[in-house]
């Protein structure tokens, strides 16, 4: 269906019409030549509309593509395709940030890191390897997951730390 793009187009198209009404009844050639020059504004108008959707549509798809760029990078689901109706649709999500918790959180997945980084070094020994310091390194991972996971909360009545399996 043949959409007009906004009242300047309507106005175009009404002078249009007008000048060829005029022309067809005096029949002279300055009718005629309106009736041309008025085309040519219509012509021009129709190209400048149509180009412009042409390219916000393009523009949208880029930033589409950013976006499930940034979100593929960052370890979420990209954004559903309107062409495919597939993927995963994001229902609500938090508007507020903690940046102190935010802190902590990175903080404890360094603890962690540094950790395994200890018990793997550890490992590497062999027989020489000391069971104590494996022992408390497994001790201070299970100790900074279980804090870090306190600190993020479901948001529910009990407003228990968050559990479930996640999806990708």
């Amino acid at each position: 269906m043949f959409r007009i793009g906004g009242l300047g187009m309507t106005v175009f198209i009404i002078a249009f019409l007008v000048a060829v009404i005029f022309a067809a009844n005096q029949n002279d050639v300055v009718g005629w030549v309106v009736a041309i020059i008025a085309l040519f504004w219509l012509l021009l108008a129709s190209f400048v509309v149509f180009s412009i959707q042409k390219a916000a549509k393009k523009a949208g798809a880029k930033l589409t593509e950013a976006q499930n760029a940034f979100n593929t990078a960052s370890g979420r689901a990209p954004m559903p395709d309107s062409k495919n109706n597939g993927g995963t649709t994001m229902v609500s999500e938090s508007t507020a940030t903690d940046p102190a918790r935010d802190l902590k959180l990175d903080h404890s997945f360094k603890i962690v890191q540094v950790q395994i980084r200890v018990v793997e070094e550890e490992r590497a020994k062999g027989p020489a390897a000391d069971s104590e310091t494996i022992r408390r390194a497994l001790e201070t991972i299970d100790i900074t997951a279980t804090n870090a996971r306190d600190m993020i909360r479901s948001g529910g009545p009990d407003d228990e730390p968050v559990s479930g399996t996640i999806v990708d």
